[in-house]
């Protein structure tokens, strides 16, 4: 049976161009193409796929929280990160959030076959232009006292990320499937943990650290 495949970034013709690329050369099988994450997280538990592969920087919920919530009820799946930040923090939170793989756009052309051969054999991938000083470094932060975003839960991430994407109380309640005033208790604990006391001081925090990039 052909594999199944998910892409998900927020850039079409750059998803068009691996969508060409794995069905027309290396004849893989793509049931879908998204362009955020909750319509990833929302994808992935219809079509059951074996790969997505999932953009960091995308509205809505980034990769990095979709891949959680995708593994977090299909642990089957594999993911390949997809992205042009070669940052260490990056790395660490796709890693850290479960994707098998991280691979820079740059280079998706030239390694996509290989990442996903790796990544379908039970195997980690890491473009090679920044496993060597990047994987050093998040397997020094692995072991340092959680700090920044990673003191948050992951709800409240999901939370921090719209409200840095300049969506009210109201609609994030909408999104989330809650209620306003469950997301404002949210709102203040994010607060809280990071001392910071305004919007500005979040969205900042925010970009910083890779939850969006607002692009």
């Amino acid at each position: 049976m052909s594999t199944k495949i998910i892409l998900a970034d927020d850039h079409q013709l750059f998803r068009e161009g691996l969508r060409s690329l794995l069905v027309n050369e290396l004849h893989y099988n793509v049931v879908a193409q998204v362009s955020d994450g909750r319509s990833a997280v929302q994808t992935a538990k219809e079509m059951k796929p074996d790969l997505v592969i999932m953009d960091f920087s995308m509205p809505d919920m980034n990769g990095a929280e979709a891949t959680r919530k995708i593994l977090e009820h299909q642990p089957q799946i594999k993911i390949i990160a997809l992205s042009m930040h070669t940052d260490s923090k990056y790395i660490s939170e796709m890693l850290s959030a479960g994707a098998s793989g991280y691979l820079l756009k740059d280079s998706a052309v030239d390694e996509l076959e290989r990442a996903v051969t790796t990544i379908l054999s039970n195997r980690i991938y890491i473009s090679p232009a920044i496993a060597g000083g990047l994987v050093k470094e998040y397997i020094r932060h692995l072991n340092e006292t959680p700090i920044g975003a990673n003191a948050l839960t992951q709800t409240e991430r999901e939370v921090l990320q719209l409200l840095a994407e300049g969506k009210s109380a109201k609609e994030i309640a909408a999104t989330m499937d809650v209620s306003s005033k469950t997301i404002d208790v949210h709102r203040h604990n994010i607060m809280e943990k990071l001392n910071l006391h305004t919007l500005p001081e979040l969205t900042k925090f925010a970009i910083r650290e890779g939850l969006t990039s607002l692009e």
